[in-house]
């Protein structure tokens, strides 16, 4: 496991775009003088307004336009300007020796879970699960809930969150490993799992409660995750059409396995989220999750 340095005040943030298109350009540019405003030195990947259908430049110019940012020495970390779509078209394509040759701290959600699972899985890198350029840093007023929560991992070694309701008591540990549930189950067919215990956390918005079943019982189905899963974490599933069953859901798999599992995490959309070490030693003990890193 690599652990990347903590951020420092004054340090250099690069802003990647390796998803969708640029939606509102004046969100990031408040966002990246939210950074400046701070003391922060900010340098823009050169495809961060480029358009390419719905994403940020094709597959070439996205990877281009990361690369310059991760190889570049004097940058402490690099934060996604959005989520969106196409990150799982670039996993394959990506050089992961220039991953682990660089490390250095890598944050966003959503359709970014694709690269944090895969920067773990092949380069060994632990990322982080938070905030993203222009939802929120960029946001007309930023929640000083997620600021406070952001800088707070990406300067600690150690990090306490608490959910709002159990599914199933209980203790577990393992690395801390998911993210947004359509993401993570787009990369099946992947070598994408971890090869030693995880708890799984998750969230995702604008999906019905039979997908969220079908995708759960597409991962459980893969022997290995089955295998490995300690514990589960669940953040918010947003915009479905019955929170009930969600919550039925996740307390079947909890039953069925006898792991703990917890739900009413701050890992959401919405505004108020918290930032996770995406790899790190965890314990999940009834609704509070701990992480060490």
């Amino acid at each position: 496991m690599i652990i990347p340095e903590k951020l420092k005040p004054g340090a250099v943030i690069g802003i990647a775009a390796l998803s969708g298109a640029c939606e509102d350009k004046e969100a990031v540019e408040r966002g990246i003088k939210l950074f400046e405003d701070m003391g922060y030195k900010v340098v823009r990947a050169n495809n961060i307004y480029a358009r390419y259908r719905y994403l940020a430049g094709d597959d070439a110019a996205r990877l281009e336009g990361f690369y310059k940012l991760w190889q570049n020495p004097e940058i402490d970390a690099v934060i996604c300007m959005r989520g969106g779509s196409g990150a799982v078209r670039l996993i394959n394509k990506i050089d992961y020796d220039i991953i682990r040759a660089n490390p250095k701290i890598f944050c966003g959600y959503s359709d970014v879970s694709a690269l944090s699972a895969m920067f773990l899985k092949r380069a060994g890198l632990m990322t982080f699960s938070g905030p993203l350029i222009q939802g929120d840093f960029g946001a007309e007023k930023p929640s000083k809930f997620t600021l406070d929560a952001f800088f707070k991992a990406v300067t600690s070694d150690e990090l306490e969150i608490e959910g709002e309701k159990i599914y199933c008591g209980g203790e577990a540990e393992g690395i801390l490993w998911g993210g947004n549930l359509m993401t993570i189950t787009s990369l099946c067919g992947q070598d994408f799992l971890p090869d030693e215990p995880f708890i799984f956390f998750t969230e995702d918005l604008d999906e019905r409660a039979y997908q969220i079943d079908k995708m759960m019982s597409q991962l459980l189905n893969i022997e290995r995750f089955r295998k490995n899963l300690r514990g589960i974490v669940v953040g918010d599933f947003l915009d479905v059409d019955c929170y009930d069953w969600v919550d039925e859901v996740f307390e079947e798999i909890a039953d069925e396995l006898q792991i703990p599992a917890a739900g009413g995490f701050k890992i959401t959309h919405l505004d108020d989220k918290v930032t996770i070490p995406y790899g790190a030693k965890s314990v999940l003990k009834d609704k509070i999750l701990k992480c060490f890193y």
